[in-house]
């Protein structure tokens, strides 16, 4: 096997990697509860034995790797897990949730019911496992020889966005060898720093020559008869044939709102967001069963909170805003005041922006630990909210938005949410390419929305409220 089959078999798609990072964390969970059970067994071999472990731990002990993975779920995103400070506060964020769940769940039970010191050496030594695994997973996995060599045609304004975007991001994502385009102007020149190495008729040979793994399709108008062939023909020999939005998505996590067609909604959007009847009444359980919980939460903060806004600000403690909802539909949401009195006091709705002067010094706290979006659980339970969705908007910025942003209506698909995937990727939106941004984000939520994608907000949102991350 010569030197390009090998580079072919071995790169690796972000499926792929995703097995192998999560391979490895059961692995290391899984040592750590048997290391775990060790010392839990006073520390001393002989004891150690099938009838401890079948008579003294419990069943849920062995379902604590399961539970690891769930509280790591941010760190399979292939973006992250190529970073080694991600790592570490993703790590850091499951570890600080799980001793909190387990704080929970510790004060609810019965007195010398739970196994504190199996608890405990479980969750140091899967913290430092998972660290040095996913460490090692660095080391060797994001190598060169691992990552597919690419191909864009089109070298227009969408491929050499695209390859712009790409090349921000470090490590690479993937080896950009090059463009593909018909125009002979472009032949041999450097856009953003790739060469244009071809035209279709050289494509073929292009594959070849270079080893490529995978082309990204890059052509938004009409495709040539040759140029078609041509693809045909690389499919044919085990190429990997992906668009750019496909790719844009798997990459950033977002919708290439400005790289699209404007029928894209008739198109792609509507068929690709419907989900099933079961996924929505789960979401809808969930919902309810978070917002009774949230209640109680609301009920025991209410004088603490109450208290200090009076004391920073003076009365009123709430603050109500009509929104817009699911489908267009204008709603009332509650929240704890976080602005000054007179912050609107011209009526013109403004966005939020960073250090933002008209937010009170209890606001900024209220803000940051996201306690000031508590008597919205009245809006999830009435359903007109939902835990995770689009962020709810202003009716005036709504208007605004539609007329300068193209598809910016379409994040009325569904409920708005208390958190969403773009909170959890970007912070406040204060310009207009900001909410761009964001509604990429939330229009990729709208097609991809999944039971374990709103594990995932949820959890970020946690590790955000944790650490004290405002969104």
């Amino acid at each position: 096997m010569d030197f390009k089959q090998t580079t072919r078999k071995l790169s690796m798609r972000g499926g792929e990697r995703q097995i192998i990072l999560l391979l490895g964390d059961l692995i290391v969970s899984s040592l750590s509860v048997f290391i775990a059970l060790y010392f839990w067994a006073q520390k001393d071999w002989l004891n150690f034995s099938w009838s401890f472990l079948n008579q003294r731990a419990p069943l849920w002990f062995y379902l604590l790797p399961l539970i690891w993975c769930i509280l790591l779920i941010e760190l399979y995103d292939v973006r992250k897990a190529g970073h080694h400070a991600d790592i570490l506060r993703g790590v850091g964020m499951a570890a600080g949730i799980g001793v909190l769940l387990y704080l929970i769940i510790f004060f609810l039970s019965q007195t010398n019911s739970l196994p504190r010191r199996g608890v405990a050496v479980f969750l140091i030594s899967t913290t430092f496992l998972t660290i040095l695994w996913r460490f090692i997973y660095i080391s060797i996995f994001t190598a060169p020889v691992f990552n597919s060599r690419v191909l864009v045609i089109g070298a227009g304004r969408a491929g050499s966005t695209l390859v712009e975007m790409i090349k921000k991001i470090k490590p690479e994502p993937f080896n950009l060898i090059g463009f593909i385009d018909d125009d002979s102007k472009k032949q041999g020149n450097l856009i953003e720093g790739v060469p244009v190495i071809g035209k279709a008729s050289d494509l073929i040979n292009c594959i070849s020559e270079k080893d490529i793994t995978d082309l990204i399709f890059a052509i938004s108008g009409e495709l040539a008869p040759e140029l078609f062939r041509s693809v045909l023909a690389a499919q044919e020999q085990g190429v990997n044939i992906r668009s750019l939005p496909t790719i844009y998505e798997e990459v950033f996590g977002r919708v290439p709102i400005f790289l699209l067609q404007s029928d894209w909604i008739l198109r792609s959007f509507i068929d690709q967001a419907q989900t099933s009847r079961i996924y929505e009444v789960i979401k809808r359980l969930l919902d309810i069963i978070s917002g009774l919980i949230g209640l109680v939460v609301l009920a025991v903060l209410y004088p603490l909170i109450a208290l200090s806004i009076l004391m920073d600000d003076g009365s009123p403690i709430l603050y109500s805003q009509m929104r817009v909802g699911k489908n267009g539909k204008p709603y009332k949401i509650y929240k704890f005041r976080t602005m000054r009195k007179d912050a609107e006091s011209d009526g013109v709705a403004r966005m939020t922006i960073t250090d933002d002067r008209r937010i009170t010094r209890s606001g900024k706290l209220l803000r940051k630990t996201h306690m000031d979006e508590l008597p919205q659980i009245i809006n999830i339970l009435k359903g007109e909210n939902s835990l995770v969705g689009p962020r709810a908007e202003q009716i005036e910025l709504v208007n605004q938005f539609q007329e300068k942003i193209p598809f910016y209506r379409a994040r009325l698909y569904v409920r708005p949410g208390l958190t969403g995937w773009a909170q959890v990727n970007q912070r406040y939106a204060s310009t207009l390419e900001d909410t761009a941004v964001k509604l990429e984000y939330d229009l990729y939520y709208i097609k991809h929305r999944n039971l374990l994608l709103d594990m995932n907000i949820a959890i970020r949102t946690i590790g955000a409220v944790l650490g004290f991350r405002g969104l």
